[in-house]
């Protein structure tokens, strides 16, 4: 989602008759069918070039396999700069290897801060944005981020951000999954919920809670909730089936915006599902402390309510009294944030023999 707006742009520069070259490298830390391979197709993006396949494992052994396996790619095929996306292990791993191997690193989705270290994503901002010769940010939250880390202004490029770059692209396309017509799903009388962040989802007493709360909350309406697969292995330890979830795999990129765009609204703990909600003007509720995206909040359709259970009934209650607020979308966010990167790349990498690996 992140990475195929700037795989766009970037053969938009190569048919210009730009010196660009690039080599998608999929780490394989998303190994999942649904979650990872069907979105290359989907988003109309070739197949890797490489792809390490590390699998599943801690973050300790993915972050190993992946350093690994990029360091022999970087020693057989050398590159001109990594270009790293988002803040999963993925992304540090890589950081840290190009570095090492004295390849600079830009960053996407640099400068986002929850300042929240018990989450991974958390250490893996900050370790990347440590090593990161070039910043490409989507907010003036994340820039001032950076600056207060010291970044020099000249490093940090305020381009918008990808993730909209691919909704914006594919809003036309969205499509209603398969158990839609059979599930008897209707446009605006629904809500979907997304949960995966270890500390709603790890702990079977804490998931049941939270389910328990959303489907007494939602006074009847139908909860659809694909089933992420760290949530899906807390939910076989329980005994607990409630009447109006609907409980689904994960859905492929089109057709989980579908969900999103057709729905009353949106309860998650994901960053990024928050971002989407915001420029699609669907109300969002997110079950977590903090929030690396502020202006999701701030700007946006997004509400942090917390980790309590006890705040899901009157935020719920004041949605379905009609009482959320508007939102509006953030500055930049506009759908070029891909052809903006292309530009930047091409400006810093000209007159040189380039590979792009990212």
């Amino acid at each position: 989602m992140k990475i195929a707006p700037i795989i766009h742009a970037l053969c938009a520069r190569q048919r210009e008759g730009k010196n660009l070259r690039y080599r998608l490298v999929h780490t394989g830390q998303h190994y999942d069918e649904t979650m990872s391979g069907s979105f290359f197709e989907q988003l109309g993006i070739p197949h890797p070039d490489v792809n390490l396949s590390v699998g599943s494992g801690s973050q300790a052994q993915q972050t190993a396999a992946i350093m690994v396996g990029y360091e022999q790619l970087l020693h057989q095929y050398p590159s001109s700069i990594c270009l790293v996306v988002g803040d999963v292990t993925s992304t540090m791993a890589c950081a840290i290897t190009a570095q090492k191997m004295h390849v600079p690193v830009g960053h996407v989705e640099a400068g986002i801060r929850s300042g929240d270290r018990s989450m991974p994503e958390e250490i893996n901002r900050l370790v990347t944005d440590s090593i990161t010769d070039y910043f490409f940010t989507t907010s003036e939250f994340a820039n001032s981020n950076l600056r207060k880390c010291g970044v020099p202004e000249d490093r940090i490029y305020f381009v918008g951000n990808t993730m909209i770059d691919t909704l914006m692209a594919n809003v036309a396309r969205l499509r209603p999954p398969g158990f839609w017509k059979d599930a008897s799903l209707e446009a605006g009388k629904y809500l979907v919920l997304t949960l995966h962040r270890p500390n709603n989802v790890d702990d079977v007493e804490k998931l049941s809670g939270i389910l328990s709360e959303i489907s007494r909350s939602a006074h009847q309406h139908r909860i659809v909730f694909p089933v992420h697969p760290r949530t899906s292995k807390t939910l076989q330890l329980m005994n607990k089936k409630l009447a109006n979830v609907i409980m689904v795999s994960p859905q492929p990129y089109l057709e989980f915006n579908y969900l999103v765009k057709n729905s009353m609204a949106v309860v998650t703990d994901s960053g990024g599902v928050t971002e989407e909600t915001t420029v699609l003007g669907v109300p969002c509720i997110t079950l977590r402390d903090t929030t690396e995206r502020p202006e999701t909040v701030l700007v946006g359709t997004n509400e942090l309510i917390g980790s309590d259970t006890k705040s899901i009934a009157p935020t719920l209650n004041r949605l379905f009294g009609g009482q959320w607020k508007t939102g509006a979308i953030p500055e930049r966010w506009d759908g070029n944030a891909g052809e903006r990167i292309s530009h930047i790349l091409t400006d810093l990498l000209l007159n040189q023999s380039v590979s792009v690996s990212g």
